[in-house]
């Protein structure tokens, strides 16, 4: 038939649909090919990246942490095992008899397990799903027991940080906590990503970057759905040095528990290096709870907590160092020449500058001393006229020389400076002049005088030692990496005394009779088999006038109670230890810290009481 033979209305119908059909068939070509354009040319890289890394993938091998000991070798600070439940989706046949089965093995919550499998599952099902970190032991032979019953769930082992002793020695250690935004976009922390746990406080922060290690990983294939095929290469991590302490484990622990209790710092150091034997803060924390991630109503008891346990108090303690500080009076009026060693001065229990009237923490008196009495009874009424005599300026002199008003320099820790209160200083503070009655107040350490108790440690090892203030010091050494050794401890003495060796030697005798001598504030720290030198102080929380407020006992509220002070050293011809006690509220020094001092020198030299 020919197309003659049509109707021409027809005909034209017919024509004007092919001619639309083919415009379609054109256009949907046309799009075709420039889909293809679109996904192979311009988008080509990026979709055959995909493709890659649908068949390769990196996974991370995190390192083992450092190992931190204590000055033996003994472990302080390790790693466990960490046991953490996964579920990988694709391999679960019941969900809801799983989600049922989790809640009543290992108590998880329905919900959060159902929204992270779903977050997971419809992407890559054969990913595994972490659903509970750091399962107890119980809860892992509870798995292990149901585990056929239990399709699709996983256990893997991670190394965990571990403080053997959970509190023992929590401010020098420090604790870890997760990486924060600001850290990694920093640089300083190049191995660790989101999520890591690093270094906060303490030797974990001052020594972070080594005790870190490096991270290992695998390359393995995998199908588009995340399931692995096969390991194509391995770099194994490297863990990261070990730390090796100054500390001795069983005079930190000892220290601990004379603190148990009570609010104070204890410091322990090697007066002729400044190697920090005992650094010990009370109250203390388990860094252990930081490791998980704290919870809200946990951290909300710590950080508000009015003890303030997270705070050093061996370091960034300020307090009043009370009679402590008449070590450096009496060597600042020996060196001045405004006394001398026999000059008594009498003491009736009181001395009046002007209105005031300023007592004796003896109300009867001590009748006339001379230094050594004056020192080793703590006379206050002698200070007081020495302190006159010296004026401030040149008791701060003094107390600067003997590093106070500064910072040790210690290497672990957030440390304070203290102060030391100068004329010029209290104009620029308070826009008042400085009064004479300030002064008097400052010669038995009160006023606005603030020390810590490593400066005091530091303090009387200097006197002891011939008057080298050393920087103490916490790492004896930090391990091997590639046989060389990264750090490792040298003496460095941060300041030398300019006293004459026989000032020195005058206040060094009168501080052994403090301890040994009838009448000695000190005698509580005295041993048979050694002689030990000290000096006890008693600091004033409020004045005398406030203390007139008590409590429904009839005595003052705990809070207001005088902090007590002792620093020692022993043997004091050839001292091995110092040590500075403070305990907060605790009344004298002679009755709260002296006991303290002498049970920590018979444990640690080996002798007799």
């Amino acid at each position: 038939m020919k197309t003659s033979d049509f109707d021409p209305i027809t005909v034209e119908v017919f024509q004007r649909q092919l001619k639309r059909a083919t415009i379609l068939v054109l256009v949907a070509f046309g799009i075709l090919v420039l889909r293809l354009w679109f996904l192979q040319v311009l988008n080509g890289p990026l979709y055959r990246t995909k493709s890659e890394n649908n068949r390769f993938q990196l996974e991370d091998i995190p390192p083992f942490r450092g190992i931190i000991y204590d000055r033996k070798g003994e472990v302080l600070v390790g790693n466990r095992p960490s046991y953490n439940l996964y579920v990988v989706p694709e391999g679960v046949q019941d969900r809801a008899g799983l989600v049922s089965n989790l809640k009543r093995m290992v108590g998880l919550d329905p919900a959060l397990v159902e929204q992270r499998l779903d977050q997971t599952s419809r992407s890559y099902p054969f990913r595994p799903v972490c659903l509970k970190k750091d399962i107890s032991r119980d809860e892992l032979a509870i798995i292990e027991t149901h585990r056929f019953n239990l399709p699709g769930v996983v256990i893997k082992v991670k190394p965990q940080r571990h403080y053997i002793y959970r509190s023992l020695g929590a401010h020098i250690l420090g604790y870890l906590g997760e990486i924060s935004e600001a850290q990694l976009k920093g640089g300083a922390y190049p191995e660790n990503r989101q999520g890591d746990l690093v270094g906060k406080s303490g030797i974990e922060l001052k020594w972070q970057m080594y005790l870190n290690g490096k991270r290992g990983g695998e390359q393995v294939e995998v199908d588009a759905a995340g399931r692995k095929i096969r390991v194509i290469s391995r770099m194994p991590p490297v863990p990261g040095a070990s730390i090796y302490l100054t500390i001795d484990k069983e005079l930190q622990a000892m220290a601990e528990n004379a603190l148990a209790g009570k609010k104070g710092a204890i410091v322990a150091l090697d007066p002729q290096t400044g190697k920090v034997l005992a650094l010990a803060s009370s109250p203390s924390f388990d860094p252990n709870l930081f490791i998980g991630g704290i919870d809200r109503a946990t951290w909300k008891r710590i950080s508000s907590s009015k003890d303030y346990p997270l705070q050093n108090r061996a370091l960034a303690g300020q307090y009043p160092p009370g009679s402590v500080f008449k070590i450096i009076v009496a060597l600042a009026g020996l060196e001045e020449g405004i006394i001398d060693p026999d000059e008594e001065i009498l003491c009736n229990g009181e001395y009046t500058l002007g209105e005031r009237t300023y007592h004796c923490w003896k109300k009867t008196g001590h009748g006339k001393v001379n230094l050594h009495r004056a020192l080793r009874e703590s006379c206050d009424i002698y200070f007081y006229k020495v302190g006159k005599r010296l004026g401030v300026d040149r008791i701060a002199r003094y107390a600067k020389m003997f590093g106070l008003g500064r910072k040790t320099g210690i290497d672990v820790g957030q440390e304070r400076t203290g102060l030391v209160p100068t004329r010029r200083w209290k104009l620029k503070k308070f826009g008042i002049p400085w009064q004479a009655g300030e002064t008097v107040s400052l010669s038995i350490g009160q006023s606005f005088l603030l020390v810590t108790p490593i400066q005091l440690a530091n303090i009387i090892s200097a006197v002891f030692n011939g008057g080298i203030l050393y920087r103490p010091q916490v790492t004896a050494r930090v391990g091997e990496v590639r046989l060389e050794r990264i750090y490792e401890f040298r003496p460095e003495v941060m300041g030398r005394l300019h006293i004459k060796p026989e000032h020195l030697q005058l206040v060094r005798d009168a501080l052994i009779g403090a301890v040994n001598e009838p009448h000695g504030t000190g005698w509580r720290a005295k041993l048979k088999e050694m002689v030990v030198a000290g000096k006890t102080g008693t600091a004033q929380v409020v004045t005398l006038e406030k203390e007139k407020v008590v409590d429904q006992k009839g005595g003052i509220p705990p809070e207001l109670r005088d902090h007590a002070w002792f620093v020692a050293v022993a043997p004091a011809d050839s001292p091995r230890i110092a040590l500075a006690v403070l305990v907060e509220n605790g009344g004298h020094g002679g009755r709260a810290a002296a006991p303290i001092a002498k049970e920590m020198i018979k444990a640690y030299l080996g002798v007799a009481g």
